[in-house]
């Protein structure tokens, strides 16, 4: 096959280095150009063999990789897919390091389960195309949110995101203030990481953010997320309140928790009383239900090309016409806050 795609494996376990590779092999589409075991290995490998996308594993010798893929980034940007164990520890490094600027994530395999990990060839070929950041945003000081007459009249904000998601989110979230309107999300990650990742938001938001639970009320100021890789996460109207519930049926438009899962129960729970917004991601996952929404009344934004690491989500969102604004990743936050401010109460 012309020009496949030249992955760099780096882990400190042979076995698992050998995994990776026998994995990627069954892609002609994927060939791998070399191996390390650590990051000082890596950073010759890289030098010599220029990698189009590395794998890399976080906990190494000689470097942390954390360490390592904040010089890679600042000093030659490659796409990189983060290999993780599935525990809280690597849960929270794989967090920081998609912050960082890795593309995505998988977990390595444990106890005879494959897990995600079958997603690995799908999600190197996501990461050759995808756009790399600037390292120097990441150092941004974070705008002022709203002070606190901000006032939301909405009944629910719904955000929908997957590759590249993490960065995004944090960007759009900085901008909510403490009393932002009740918002529930969406992203696409493994099991177990989104505890990790939640908790991250949670610190560094000024609203309060947590995992979705089973009846969970929406509220004023409170940010929910959906568990990853269990259950989707939908809204349902109990009286005059809206809570939280999880279904853990099968995947919907190839994903659990899924975008469009979310984004229809809200078309269904408050139609004109809800603010839609899809962000970077493969795929499709979350146009359809975003288009329900626009049709049963609500306001829906879409990120565009330019600030998404991936444009799957928005496209397939835009050319569905399930979007009415369009717009660079720093001007969502604001605009869902002002279309929630605008809300007609409590209409459902």
């Amino acid at each position: 096959m012309a020009n496949p795609i030249k992955v760099l494996v780096v882990d400190d376990s042979a076995t698992m280095r050998a995994l990776i590779i026998r994995q990627l092999a069954a892609d002609p589409g994927i060939r791998v150009v070399g191996e390390a075991a650590d990051p000082l290995e890596a950073r010759e490998a890289i030098k010599t063999l220029n990698p189009d996308v590395v794998t890399l594993d976080i906990e190494m010798p000689n470097m942390n990789g954390l360490e390592f893929l904040e010089r890679l980034m600042r000093l030659r940007p490659t796409p990189v897919v983060m290999i993780s164990t599935l525990t809280q520890r690597g849960a929270e490094a794989t967090i920081q390091a998609l912050e960082l600027g890795a593309i995505d994530c998988v977990g390595k395999p444990a106890g005879g389960h494959a897990g995600d990990f079958d997603q690995l060839i799908e999600k190197i070929h996501v990461a050759a195309s995808a756009r790399l950041r600037d390292h120097g945003a990441l150092h941004a000081p974070p705008p002022p949110v709203p002070d606190s007459g901000y006032r939301s009249t909405a009944d629910v904000v719904a955000i929908g995101a997957s590759t590249g998601g993490v960065e995004a989110l944090l960007t759009v979230l900085r901008y909510f203030p403490a009393n932002c309107p009740p918002t529930v999300i969406t992203q696409h990650m493994p099991a177990n990481f989104t505890t990790s990742f939640a908790a991250r938001m949670d610190r560094t938001c000024a609203p309060r953010v947590c995992e979705a639970s089973e009846g969970a009320v929406l509220q004023t100021g409170c940010i929910f997320l959906a568990p990853g890789g269990v259950t989707h996460l939908k809204v349902q109207r109990r009286g005059a309140a809206l809570v939280c519930t999880l279904d853990d049926g099968g995947p919907v438009s190839g994903h659990r928790p899924s975008v469009d899962v979310l984004f229809s129960s809200i078309a269904a729970a408050s139609p004109r009383s809800a603010v839609g917004v899809i962000l970077t991601g493969m795929g499709r996952d979350g146009a359809r239900g975003l288009l329900e929404m626009r049709n049963a009344g609500a306001a829906t934004i879409g990120q565009d090309e330019t600030t998404s690491v991936v444009f799957g989500m928005p496209r397939a969102a835009a050319d569905l016409g399930a979007v009415q604004q369009q717009l660079p990743l720093e001007r969502i936050g604001p605009a869902a806050l002002r279309a929630a401010a605008r809300m007609t109460v409590g209409v459902g």
